[in-house]
């Protein structure tokens, strides 16, 4: 049966797909489709990313760790990314007193992230998926989709309409597909929203060696209510993100003149006045972006409608997952029509069964992360147990994997990485103690010697 062509029930054949969403996911699905034989159109509301200035100010440098890598891989389409992207090899931690800490993000050479613009990597994938034959079409805005066993029709707010045999909702956390297939169906959806909010900011390259500008790494700027997260880019410049409370005295909501944007930087962010000399005019002139959380299920709907990346299992972004979890939905989601490449409502079902725990304890974590980034990046206790961590790991090799380890730099499942950290935290916790009680058992010993 030939893409396009009936089905037996006479509706659409399900290899014509239309994917909503020309984002990071949607395109790399779209790639995956077609090299399969499908008949895939993909809609996008904005117009044409490749036409115009891009993303800038709608979201953050994305940081490519293996999972992402493993799926750019798997369509064939790595190199092309890499070569927009800049290494990071660890974080530089800028302290309020002036001081640099430098954390490595693992014990090899490998080890490392990858960070990108996300308009760079979005025009390599519409150009990958453009070659590989998919029909692109941008501002088509959805309005309403209508469910059929035999076809859905999708109803654009220019008044077109389309039939697919299989749609495929790749248009992020406010999904339009998601609410339409959801629709008068038993579903469960939860919406939170951090009471956060963030700008970015452009930072120059700096000079050869400067450390406070290493464009080999992540830069952090912990403080008391603030947090500034900066990726480096391929031409050594930076981008930066300041993340601060929606509302209250240090929020953006009061943030709003360019002397009390200067005092909020100056007392929370002391160095970064130095690195951006424009960093008032950039903070007034960026629109404040939101961050949300987004649990849902059911992601499928009778073998005709799924749902991808953040429009299932929007995330906050402070784990870097968002997009290498997306990608990695793709990759699933192609394993999944291998082996039920006739029967859809089974490829999807498992799809769901494989991801949803998996995407539910990522959420978690990502959450948590924003804490550490936050608050804890200063504690000396806290980079004790991180240093204890990549020593044991050196020392043990695959018997002990820290948990940021097995999340960036495998593709060990969400939840069994947690569940394998959690185990040697406790393995940890015990040979404290143990090492305690036997230093406590020694001093009484000694002490009861020398009466």
């Amino acid at each position: 049966m030939g893409a396009g062509s009936p089905d037996a029930s006479g509706g659409r054949d399900i290899r014509d797909v239309a994917v909503v969403g020309a984002g990071l996911s949607g395109c790399l699905m779209a790639v995956l489709l077609a090299r399969r034989g499908y008949r895939v159109r993909v809609f996008e509301r904005r117009p044409d990313p490749r036409l115009g200035a891009g993303d800038e100010g709608r979201s953050i440098n994305l940081g490519l760790s293996q999972r992402g890598i493993n799926a750019l891989r798997h369509a064939g389409l790595l190199d092309r990314v890499l070569a927009h992207a800049a290494p990071m090899r660890g974080r530089v931690v800028h302290l309020p007193d002036g001081d640099l800490g430098y954390h490595p993000y693992g014990t090899s050479d490998d080890q490392i992230l990858r960070s990108v613009l996300r308009h760079d990597l979005n025009v390599v994938l519409l150009d990958a998926a453009e070659s590989a034959g998919v029909a692109l079409r941008f501002d088509a805005r959805l309005a309403d989709l209508d469910k059929a066993d035999g076809a859905v029709t999708l109803r654009f707010e220019d008044g077109a309409v389309v039939e697919a045999g299989t749609v495929i909702g790749a248009d992020g956390a406010f999904s339009t597909v998601r609410a339409r297939m959801q629709r008068g169906e038993p579903a469960d959806y939860h919406q939170e929203f951090l009471p956060w909010g963030y700008k970015e900011l452009s930072i120059a390259a700096g000079a050869p060696g400067d450390r406070r500008a290493d464009p080999e790494s992540l830069h952090v700027w912990p403080a008391d209510g603030g947090l500034v997260v900066a990726h480096p880019n391929a031409d050594r410049s930076l981008t930066g993100t300041i993340f601060l409370p929606l509302t209250g005295p240090g929020g953006f909501d009061a943030l709003r003149t360019p002397d009390a944007v200067r005092a909020m930087i100056t007392a929370r962010f002391p160095d970064l006045t130095g690195l951006v000399p424009d960093v008032v005019e950039q903070f007034l002139s960026q629109p404040t972006g939101h961050l949300v959380t987004v649990r849902t299920a059911p992601w499928h709907w009778r073998g005709r409608v799924v749902l991808l990346g953040d429009a299932c299992h929007a995330v906050y972004p402070f784990y870097g997952q968002g997009m290498n979890s997306a990608f990695e939905d793709c990759v699933i989601l192609d394993g999944c029509l291998d082996r039920n490449a006739a029967d859809h409502a089974a490829a999807f079902a498992e799809y769901q069964a494989i991801r949803k725990a998996d995407t539910d304890v990522l959420a978690d974590l990502s959450a948590a992360n924003f804490v550490e980034l936050r608050d804890r990046l200063s504690s000396p206790l806290f980079l004790a147990r991180k240093k204890a961590d990549l020593a044991l790991n050196r020392l043990l090799g695959r018997r002990w994997v820290p948990l940021y380890t097995m999340i960036s730099h495998t593709t060990t499942p969400y939840a069994e990485a947690l569940r394998r950290s959690r185990r040697q935290n406790a393995t940890l916790a015990w040979l404290a103690c143990a090492t305690a009680a036997a230093g406590t058992l020694l001093i009484h010993r000694l002490s009861r010697q020398g009466k």
